[in-house]
């Protein structure tokens, strides 16, 4: 079992209130536009990171992060990526591989629009996290936290920090 912190669109942000959920989890996921690495090193210290790095993320973090995470967590299949849509409207350049070889839960970021859904046609959990950075449009701050269980994705909890 597994306790997960998913994070994005920090834009260089990173807080106390922030560590403390860093502190509560198991590993922490960040779905990118990380900013300063100063970010990334700074949840590194405390817990496991995997993260992708986003559009506004520069050499170091594309040198550091991949553009897709894909990789098990327990029995669940993960694909992380900053700029991948939602179910019925996926990313151009990645919806072949969604439709022929889908995960159990898709991560992204970039909309800074907390969402999480069922996509029914690919049998896959889609989350995106919103935005806990302090940097857009979006008005409160958001991060997901939820548990893996072998196979299973449970006890879903949407962390809002606040106005920004």
């Amino acid at each position: 079992m597994k306790k997960i912190l998913l994070l994005s669109d920090t834009h260089s942000h990173i807080d106390d209130t922030i560590l403390k959920y860093v502190e509560q989890a198991d590993e922490v996921w960040h779905a990118g536009d990380i900013g300063d690495l100063v970010v990334t090193d700074t949840i590194k210290k405390i817990k496991p990171l995997r993260g992708v790095y986003g559009n506004i993320d520069d050499d170091k973090a594309r040198m550091e992060f991949s553009l897709h995470n894909r990789f098990m967590c327990e029995g669940v299949d993960v694909w992380i990526t900053h700029i991948g849509g939602y179910p019925g409207k996926y990313n151009a350049s990645i919806k072949a591989e969604i439709m022929t070889n889908p995960p159990k839960l898709f991560i992204c970021g970039h909309s800074h629009i907390l969402k999480v859904m069922f996509d029914k046609k690919n049998n896959l959990l889609h989350m995106n996290p919103g935005a806990v950075g302090k940097s857009g449009f979006h008005q409160v701050r958001t991060m997901l936290r939820f548990v893996i269980d072998g196979d299973k994705i449970k006890d879903l909890e949407i962390v809002e920090i606040g106005k920004k």
